[in-house]
């Protein structure tokens, strides 16, 4: 079976993907604009186990956003002929300042990309 907290990384992972796949890559973001995504809130549902070998499909789903947070809503799923679900898991991302950790608003970009 697939160790529980390995289900944080898969979900970590989706979201730098969605960032990056719009256009947003974390290490660029720290260095240009000074901001960090950090983990500020996670509710997470186990719903049957995964195995191993068994192929698994993250999803992101901006659920919510605030001025200096997004919330996302993540399944995680395995693909077969049932699609079973495996995790669902309610997110909330806090934007940080990079040096002081302090939470700093959304950039314009982000926000005019998500909206």
């Amino acid at each position: 079976m697939v160790y529980h907290a390995n289900y944080l990384k898969f979900l970590e992972r989706a979201r730098s993907e969605w960032l990056r796949c719009l256009g947003f890559e974390q290490d660029e973001l720290r260095e240009r604009l000074g901001i960090q995504f950090v983990i500020a809130g996670i509710k997470l549902d186990y719903h049957r186990a995964a195995r191993f070998n068994d192929q698994l499909a993250v999803s992101v789903t901006l659920a919510g956003m605030q001025r200096a947070s997004l919330v996302f809503t993540q399944v995680i799923r395995v693909i077969s002929a049932d699609t079973a679900l495996v995790r669902s898991a309610d997110v909330r991302v806090a934007c940080v300042d990079s040096l002081n950790f302090k939470p700093k608003p959304l950039p314009r970009e982000i926000v005019a990309e998500l909206a």
